[in-house]
This record gives structure tokens, sequence and C-alpha cells, in this order.
């Protein structure tokens, strides 16, 4: 029967062998330097050398510097295949604003506006659940396609331009 039972520590041999290269560093370092033609000592150097890292703008995230924008945003709706309505960036595509979402219900697709009472967890602001309140559990009409229910988002919102009836 053997015991296998696990040191405390490195081993003696591990121990030795350390001991060993610490000792004859110096001779060592000269023979690597010797047989690399004088490409280990290059090295050496050039992992003392201190390496500039260049400073970067505080708003710019680890050196990313983010390309030109205009000054003015450009916001349309979207609809994303999951669903969701909101308002987006037409310059770089971001999110701006979470407005709801479509659910599907027994009487058809109904916009739900992002409120706590909806389920939501992070309403939306309160100028824009004013805005927006009355169409708070409208039926879309699946025929007409999401185009005008769009559009009369944008409007209310104030960044579409004046209807003509």
């Amino acid at each position: 029967m053997y015991v296998f039972t696990k040191n405390d520590g490195p081993r003696n041999e591990d121990v030795a062998a350390k001991q060993m290269i610490e000792k004859n560093w110096g001779t060592i370092d000269r023979l690597a330097n010797q047989i690399s033609g004088g490409r280990w000592q290059d090295i050496k150097q050039a992992r003392a050398a201190k390496t500039s890292v260049a400073e970067y703008d505080r708003k710019s995230f680890v050196g990313y510097v983010p390309t030109a924008r205009r000054e003015a945003m450009q916001p349309y709706i979207r609809i994303s295949l999951n669903n969701r309505v909101v308002v987006v960036d037409g310059d770089t595509n971001r999110q701006v604003l979470f407005l709801g979402e479509i659910r599907y219900r027994p009487h058809g697709r109904v916009f739900c506006l992002a409120t706590r009472a909806n389920g939501f967890f992070d309403p939306a602001a309160d100028e824009v659940l004013e805005a927006l309140a009355d169409l708070d559990g409208c039926v879309l009409d699946a025929s007409e396609g999401d185009e005008p229910f769009k559009q009369e988002l944008a409007h209310r919102l104030g960044f579409a331009e004046p209807r003509t009836a």
C-alpha cells in the first residue's frame, strides 16, 4: 500500500534547482548572450527600458477616441425585432430613449408605454409619459404596418416634421 501526501511548499528538488540557477545566473546570462550573438543583451535592455504610454483623453475609454459627431442629434423611432419601441440617434444608431414595447394580446398588437404599471423596471421620463399617455394600450392596425404609429410617436415627441392634413 502506497500513501501519497501533499507537502506544504515546493519539493526539495525544485528548491535545489532554483538555488543552482540563482547561484550560476551570471554564467547562464553570459552564455545566453554568446550563443545568441548579443541578441540576449538587447532583449534584456528592451525589457528594462520604460515604454512611454500615450496620455489619453479623459472622455475616452482606454484610449478609444470617438468619431466626430454633429452637434444636434437626429432622433427617429425604431421598432426592433423583439418589439421594443425606442428613440435612436440617426448619426450613431444608439438608443437614446426607451418608450415601451408592443405586446400581443387576444385583441391584437398593443403598445405598452414604459411605466411601472405595465411592469417596466425603469419607467420613461415624466415628460415622455405625459406626451404619450393616451397611446398606452392602443391597438395597432396590422394592415397599416408600423409606419403611421412611428410617425405619431415622433410627432408627439416633437422631432417629426409637421404633418399636412
